[in-house]
């Protein structure tokens, strides 16, 4: 019998027509991060190298990612393990949030503590309507250490991010869509296809494209991208369809 325990199974990678798709799947920890988890994500990101778009998400209805899973953690006790443990995730959340096509992160249910931290690696955050979503590791005395204290000011600003981690506030999806943290909020019934739906849109070269210019391109780059696109028999396909509709 296979032990429900065993991490080597708990993050599972679905790789279909360009895109990636990465679940975390530990129902008996919420989600939560561990060790070997880390481990399994770097798995995972290796085997979506190639996909034109990601997808992040967590097993069932109840949580994305918990968090660090404490249970385990609670064994670090010295600032070189719990510093070396820090570097080792935020390391992971980094090839997330750099990897070539747009990142979609499913909030299928609560993202708290380093789960908001693996939401914000993503580009784009999209979110059942009745999830939780907040940066709460003030509440164990600690703070963000995943890179999430910095991409959440990217997104909401520097004097919003120090009220939202530094006082452990936790939004609800529509308060989060809001302030900037959450861009689309989709009844729950529909989460599973809408989800699907934008993942599959957004799972072609152009929408890299565009990444990389909203990312920071220079106008030369810009162009550039677009020029290269313009050329690509996609394009032109593309363009085919249209004016063959039109006539």
């Amino acid at each position: 019998m296979e032990n429900a325990l065993d991490d080597s199974r708990m993050v599972h990678l679905d790789v279909d027509d360009g895109l990636a798709v990465i679940t975390i799947d530990r129902p008996h920890a919420r989600n939560a991060i561990s060790l070997s988890t880390m481990d399994r994500l770097d798995e995972a990101l290796d085997g979506a190298a190639g996909a034109r778009a990601l997808v992040i998400k967590g097993a069932g209805d109840k949580a994305f990612v918990s968090g660090g899973d404490l249970k385990e953690l609670a064994a670090l006790r010295t600032e070189a393990d719990a510093s070396a443990m820090a570097w080792r995730m935020r390391t992971v959340c980094d090839r997330i949030a750099a990897f070539p096509g747009p990142v979609l992160a499913a909030l299928n249910g609560h993202a708290l503590g380093g789960g908001a931290e693996v939401a914000v690696a993503a580009d784009i955050r999209l979110a059942a309507d009745d999830v939780k979503i907040g940066f709460n590791q003030v509440s164990l005395e600690i703070m963000p250490a995943w890179g999430g204290a910095e991409r959440l000011a990217a997104l909401v600003g520097r004097s919003r991010a120090l009220l939202l981690a530094g006082t452990g506030t936790i939004m609800d999806a529509a308060e989060a869509e809001r302030v900037g943290l959450v861009q689309k909020v989709v009844p729950r019934a529909a989460f599973e296809d809408e989800w699907r739906s934008l993942a599959r849109r957004l799972a072609h070269r152009a929408a890299g494209e565009v990444k990389r210019v909203v990312g920071g391109a220079t106008p030369d780059e810009a162009v550039a991208a677009f020029a290269r696109l313009w050329v690509d028999d996609a394009h032109w396909e593309a363009a085919d369809r249209v004016m063959n509709r039109a006539r």
